[in-house]
């Protein structure tokens, strides 16, 4: 289908364009749809096609349908332009964009990074509690996840109700009672003689 000379990203729509596109292919993975006005498809992967689980986009869509898209991401590799697409975030009766600020696309693209093979890299949940935060000082979380505002409340970690219980264990045990050591005193001396005699 190539004509001999590498494709171009010109006469592509522009990152984030909505429109309205027929589909050409539907496959297990997802749906290719025909861009209007040049001759390249883009694919609109499963996962970009509803907000709820699709396992078969071909209960979504069938060929020829016109389905309302976003343009979500284009790349280069190999001479090749790969063009993503979404319908989730665009309204399918009036191409009202249900994500106006690419806030959805942003989260799920970090997201899919963030599933990428780090086994080797492996943080325990204590390396992350006992982290102290370079940006407000307090611990258990980064400074990248820190959401304190220059000036405004300090959060901290609430302790875990056992460390609760041996703080006041060891409170006891600093302040003596005297009353309280002969009361025990004389409760062991008596259960000494009850099991002697």
């Amino acid at each position: 289908m190539n004509s001999g000379r590498p494709e171009t990203m010109e006469n592509l729509p522009a990152l984030y364009t909505i429109f309205q596109g027929e589909v050409a292919m539907v496959t297990d993975y997802g749906a290719f749809i025909k861009i209007p006005g040049c001759r390249k498809q883009g694919l609109v992967h499963r996962t970009h096609m509803s907000s709820c689980r699709v396992d078969k986009p071909s209960e979504i869509v069938d060929v020829g349908d016109k389905v309302w898209v976003k343009l979500i991401g284009r790349e280069k590799k190999n001479d090749r332009i790969k063009v993503s697409l979404s319908m989730k975030v665009v309204n399918q009766g009036t191409g009202k964009d249900l994500d106006p600020n690419n806030v959805i696309i942003e989260q799920e693209e970090r997201r899919r990074r963030s599933f990428q093979d780090y086994t080797g890299q492996k943080i325990t949940l204590e390396a992350v509690l006992n982290t102290t935060c370079k940006k407000c000082g307090c611990k258990g979380h980064f400074a990248k996840d820190c959401f304190m505002q220059p000036g405004g409340t300090r959060y901290s970690l609430i302790p875990d109700e056992e460390e609760e219980k041996e703080e006041t264990k060891s409170a006891e045990f600093e302040k003596p009672d005297p009353l309280r050591n002969s009361s025990r005193k004389r409760k062991k001396v008596s259960s000494f003689l009850k099991t002697t005699y």
